[in-house]
């Protein structure tokens, strides 16, 4: 593990989206990065499709796919 040095611009950007995504700054920083890494090495494919990539790979169902799904709505209230 090292240190990385950003702008005080970048950083405040990654503390507000860490608040949105329920990350912590380190966590939101290492998401942007990876997320950029895979983007520059798969040139041809989008956000979503790289999303769903490592969402399949790391055993995370689509929505949608489960049968518990309209039990979790019906428990959200939605």
């Amino acid at each position: 593990m090292g240190i990385v040095n950003i702008d005080d611009e970048l950083h405040d950007q990654i503390r507000k989206a860490s608040g949105v995504s329920c990350r912590s700054i380190n966590a939101q920083a290492a998401f942007w990065i990876k997320i950029g890494m895979l983007c520059e090495l798969n040139p041809t494919r989008g956000f979503s499709e790289i999303l769903a990539e490592e969402l399949r790979a790391a055993g995370v169902a689509a929505p949608g796919s489960g049968p518990n799904l309209a039990a979790g709505l019906k428990a959200v209230g939605a």
